[in-house]
């Protein structure tokens, strides 16, 4: 690695914890701070979901749009621009409008982290996707950790609104830090720009098509707990800001523990579907504990399990959808992956703010463990199909 790669590699860990810290300062008091001011259980559930559907729609041609021009960096810096205008669109006074508003800017803000996963790539090797991977995921959770756990303490210890006065502030900064930012060797002026041809080979590409259904499982559990209602049920067993950011703590940490090690440890003793898998099977179960949740300590347990699941499938399915797919297609590729998975962040919280008017916040709940539960029977189906087919492409060769 020579110094100019080390020094752009520092750069961009800095402007990803950014950006991630920007969108999730505010993430953890959303729902009360929209529960305090009138607004009903369903609403709540379409200015969270309104995020998911934003990216339903945008990431996927911002994807195909980077990898025609072979550059990331003017998606990086839109995408800090964008975390700054969405919490201050939350400081708006008065209709229903701007939350609304903020969080479909933020929506547009997330969009960019197409560029941002490709362009990190680029800094790596041949055969080094899952490192990369598992390296962005690290910044990832550190940005949102570190934005979580302000969230609780600054609503306490000022007011409301200042979660989303730092947001603004903080992704400002980032924006300075992505200005500095240069392309690495695969990009511009090295990398050819994407066909349009190539499009279709891509989006068909098997592994990617697979590992964006079960994403779109993993984020609707995702945005159903820890970024969605997780924090009324906080609130609902009495925690304060400072309980709050216990809970957010505690499951931000083994995510963050878990994102390190899948890689390192996890998938090579038990492979990327036992890996998967378990994190999907163990996040269906806490996700399902929560109705019987009557306690803040209670609650702390199931999220530092649900964490550390979580952060076991989410970096290996980021790292699985570009693995097959050549490089002048990766933007793509992780653009439909992320636009497919926005569908789980979108639907997720929808349908469970709807669950939650009729039924309470344990609707939502179940209805996340289902998600995780389907998640798990996918996993265990194609491994066996994998298995079963390695199996007889091993009996075929020997019969040679």
């Amino acid at each position: 690695m020579n110094p100019f790669s080390l020094v752009q590699r520092m750069l961009f860990t800095c402007t990803t914890i950014l950006y991630w810290t920007s969108m999730y300062v505010y993430v953890p008091t959303l729902s009360p701070y929209l529960s305090s001011q009138g607004f009903s259980l369903s609403f709540i559930g379409i200015v969270l979901g309104s995020y998911g559907f934003v990216q339903m729609f945008v990431r996927f041609p911002l994807g195909i749009w980077s990898d025609r021009l072979g550059a990331r960096k003017p998606f990086i810096v839109l995408g800090m621009a964008t975390a700054a205008i969405s919490c201050l669109l939350f400081l708006i006074p008065g209709l229903w409008v701007w939350p609304l508003a903020g969080r479909l800017m933020a929506g547009v803000c997330a969009s960019t982290w197409v560029a941002f996963t490709v362009m990190y790539a680029g800094y790596f090797g041949a055969g080094q996707t899952g490192k990369a991977m598992g390296n962005i995921s690290v910044m990832t959770v550190a940005g949102q950790m570190i934005g979580m756990l302000l969230s609780g303490w600054l609503t306490e210890g000022f007011s409301a609104g200042a979660p989303f006065a730092l947001g603004a502030a903080i992704a400002g900064a980032g924006l300075l830090t992505a200005l500095l930012l240069k392309e690495p060797q695969t990009g511009r002026g090295e990398q050819p720009g994407m066909s349009f041809a190539m499009i279709k080979k891509v989006v068909r590409t098997r592994s990617l098509l697979q590992v964006s259904l079960l994403s779109v499982l993993a984020h609707g559990v995702l945005f159903i707990t820890m970024f969605g209602f997780t924090p009324l049920k906080a609130e609902e067993v009495g925690a304060t800001g400072i309980g709050l950011t216990a809970v957010v703590f505690a499951f931000m940490l083994p995510h963050a523990l878990a994102s390190m090690a899948t890689a390192r440890w996890f998938t090579p003793r038990f492979g990327y579907w036992g890996t998967i898998g378990t994190g999907f099977a163990l996040s269906a179960l806490c996700t399902g504990a929560m109705l019987y949740a009557d306690s803040l300590a209670w609650l702390i347990v199931t999220q530092a399990v649900n964490g550390f699941a979580q952060g076991l499938h989410l970096p290996l399915l980021l790292g699985l959808a570009i693995r097959d797919v050549e490089l002048p297609g990766r933007a793509t590729a992780m653009g439909l992956y992320q636009a497919l998975y926005a569908i789980g962040m979108f639907s997720g919280p929808f349908l469970a703010g709807w669950l939650n008017d009729g039924w309470g916040l344990g609707g939502g709940f179940l209805f996340g463990s289902l998600l995780g539960a389907v998640a798990t029977m996918l996993v265990w189906a194609w491994s066996r199909s994998e298995r079963q087919a390695e199996k007889l492409a091993t009996a075929s060769i020997d019969k040679r």
